[in-house]
């Protein structure tokens, strides 16, 4: 072993690193590797995985620096069904209101992202749709129940005062076969909203279904999906109620 290898690991190990750069430098000199084959495998082996949507919430934080959102607002949060609602704001002149929603989004990524897209804000009032893509990717009634409580206890841990109110997952045509799925996490939402004065559940579900207790096709894009002008038109008459 050359005095410069053996120098090098005397270093790190009195460093306390743990396979660090000075460590893996000197176990490259006695291998006879070279510096520049070290720092690669450390760069790959350092590289972080991106969480999803993380290009969203940038994109949300570069907004609010350069046009900060107003406290005390009525925070929307969810899925695309929040994401698309272009005309929120003129839904609903006489309060402060935030679109936060990123499609594809799921309630465990609302819980994730909590502490940068909601919390700051300090609001009034959440309203928050998220359910039907965790039903869709295969999650039970209970665990969409379970992350609901998750998010409602990290958002009251920091805004106690907060209230939260639930838009209940939709029947959609696309996704009609999983019905019973989404009644269930339904009620079981609906249940524990009766248990806190600060909980709140908005039932959309019956309202969004025709006679023939079917979903009504006239309120939903070609996508039978998501929903077109009519479609918020009928959400505006029902979250409405609960603004004040």
């Amino acid at each position: 072993m050359t005095t410069s290898s053996s120098l090098l690991l005397r270093l790190a190990a009195e460093s306390g690193l743990r396979f660090s750069r000075l460590a893996m430098l000197a176990v490259a000199l006695i291998l006879g590797g070279s510096a520049p084959s070290v720092r690669a495998q450390t760069s790959a082996a350092t590289q972080e995985v991106i969480p999803p949507f993380e290009k969203e919430i940038l994109a949300f934080e570069a907004s609010d620096k350069t046009n900060p959102p107003p406290k005390d607002a009525a925070l929307f949060i969810g899925s695309s069904s929040i994401r698309l609602w272009k005309s929120l704001a003129a839904d609903f002149p006489t309060h402060k209101v935030i679109n936060r929603g990123f499609g594809g989004s799921q309630i465990s990524d609302l819980l994730y992202y909590a502490g940068r897209i909601a919390i700051p804000y300090h609001p009034r009032l959440i309203v928050f749709y998220a359910g039907g893509n965790d039903i869709h990717g295969g999650k039970t009634p209970e665990r969409v129940f379970a992350d609901y409580r998750a998010f409602v206890a990290k958002i009251h841990a920091a805004l106690p005062r907060t209230r939260i109110a639930y838009i209940s997952i939709v029947g959609n045509p696309s996704r009609w076969a999983e019905v019973q799925r989404v009644k269930e996490a339904n009620r079981l939402i609906e249940a524990h909203t009766k248990t806190d004065p600060r909980l709140q559940f908005i039932n959309v579900f019956p309202r969004m279904l025709g006679e023939d207790g079917q979903p009504r096709p006239e309120i939903f894009v070609a996508d039978r999906l998501h929903m077109n002008e009519r479609g918020y038109q009928l959400w505006k008459e029902i979250v409405g109620l609960y603004l004040d």
